[in-house]
């Protein structure tokens, strides 16, 4: 790992094995889409924080920010100081969007950390599981200062898309198209309309994983990211997916992995974008 341009950001199975004892000062977080996976089988010692539950607001649609990000954080036994180590199912899609809202409401990058590969690379590994939850005395966390440079709104895809900037996005090539306008087999959300933002280009988030679910290695990902779309590390860069947590996968690659030093994840993506009235989509897909 240490060819990325931040390696410290990732850690490996063996890492956390060897690591996930010190709870005064790590604590492990399981973040997945399935909400049964947790009980069914985790790292021992790692709490479970829902990204539905936990991070989004319950009546906003927005993330939740200042005290009551502080007080999940408190109850789980975090503190400003504690190194949090993200993984989860999905090839850590979930993860990374933990990780990415996390640094958004102002937790110490250095802090923050992903196990490469995900609960699929442990479990293949051979690493302990247990369904056993752990309980930690509260740590006082004291609200951070907000990280806005990090996300995108709907203005900022619109002004991206109007500058010629980058876009990717991130979704299925059906997604892309307008043939769909969700993932196959996912339910519909709501959205009305198909296509991508004017401009963007696709590169699905899946493309930078290997075949054992941790990140491709950084020429690999170079290969892609320069080589075929054409990116460059000073690029002004908005990723988008469907609801934002597939564009944190890809965020974090750029930022992280291949060292991009101006990425914004715009989570309201195609839910908001595909229902927006009077925006221009573009749409590729022609019925047969």
């Amino acid at each position: 790992m240490a060819d990325y341009a931040h390696p410290d950001v990732l850690v490996s199975t063996d890492w956390v094995n060897q690591n996930r004892g010190d709870t005064d000062n790590i604590r492990i977080v399981e973040s997945n889409e399935d909400v049964l996976l947790y009980k069914q089988g985790h790292i021992p010692g790692a709490v479970e924080i829902d990204w539905i539950n936990d991070l989004n607001h319950p009546v906003v649609r927005d993330y939740i920010e200042g005290q009551d990000f502080a007080n999940l954080c408190s109850r789980h036994g975090i503190g400003n100081d504690t190194t949090v180590v993200f993984y989860g199912d999905k090839n850590n899609w979930w993860a990374c969007y933990a990780f990415w809202i996390f640094l958004l409401n102002g937790h110490d990058v250095s802090k923050l950390k992903i196990m490469n590969g995900g609960s699929a690379k442990w479990k293949a590994d051979g690493k302990p599981v247990t369904s056993d939850v752990p309980s930690y005395g509260e740590k006082p966390y004291t609200p951070g200062e907000k990280n806005p440079a990090i996300r995108a709104f709907i203005e900022d895809a619109l002004e991206q898309s109007k500058a010629g900037k980058p876009l990717v996005d991130v979704r299925s090539p059906a997604e892309f198209s307008g043939e769909r306008t969700h993932m196959p087999e996912y339910p519909q959300e709501g959205v009305l309309r198909g296509g991508h933002i004017p401009g963007a280009v696709n590169c699905p988030w899946a493309r930078a994983v290997a075949e054992d679910g941790t990140f491709k290695s950084r020429e690999e990902l170079e290969a892609i990211y320069q080589g075929e779309l054409g990116l460059k590390p000073g690029d002004d860069v908005v990723a988008y997916c469907r609801i934002g947590e597939r564009s944190s996968h890809t965020w974090f690659v750029l930022t992280y992995l291949l060292g991009y030093d101006n990425v914004r994840n715009y989570d309201g993506s195609w839910t908001e974008y595909g229902n927006k009235v009077g925006v221009p989509i573009e749409k590729t897909y022609e019925p047969a």
